[in-house]
């Protein structure tokens, strides 16, 4: 794996139970409400800075996601997408990045077809089975708890 891992020139991630620990919070008003990990926003930032480019492909839009993104700095933002391989094809093809170069972050059965196309496959420690059985490598952290920055981390230390 971690030939592979050094290899890789884009990181695409699915936000619900992997940026975030998969809860949505409503307020009495109806705002739904996120949480974000700031360890895995500083290993984001370190992949971005090392060359990597970074994707989001979520099944909901949230104006906090897109939020999240912008203070990130991730420039590749796809909300409310139901068919995540096509997008994630629609991406590898803008930045003409070949599906090989691709390492994917799921947590569910949506990220599957995504994952299995990726040239490297993440799950998190507490993805569904579906996406576990996909993923090359499940991490020790949970969504939202840093599993993002393990990656990252992971990714970084490969290309040394």
């Amino acid at each position: 794996m971690p030939q592979k891992a050094a290899a890789i020139r884009l990181l695409v991630l699915d936000v619900d139970g992997v940026l975030t620990d998969g809860r949505l919070y409503y307020s009495a008003t109806g705002e739904t409400m996120k949480v974000f990990n700031v360890r895995d926003g500083y290993g984001i930032r370190q992949l971005a800075a090392a060359g990597l480019a970074i994707a989001v492909i979520s099944g909901r839009r949230s104006p906090i996601v897109a939020r999240r993104c912008q203070d990130l700095g991730i420039r590749h933002i796809s909300q409310g997408i139901q068919d995540k391989l096509a997008r994630f094809h629609v991406i590898l093809k803008r930045l003409a990045i070949p599906a090989s170069a691709t390492a994917c972050v799921g947590d569910d059965a949506i990220d599957v077809s995504m994952m299995k196309a990726a040239g490297l496959a993440f799950a998190v420690a507490d993805a569904h089975e579906d996406a576990k059985r996909a993923a090359d490598i499940v991490t020790k952290s949970k969504g939202g708890r840093g599993a993002v920055r393990e990656i990252c981390d992971y990714l970084l230390a490969a290309r040394k």
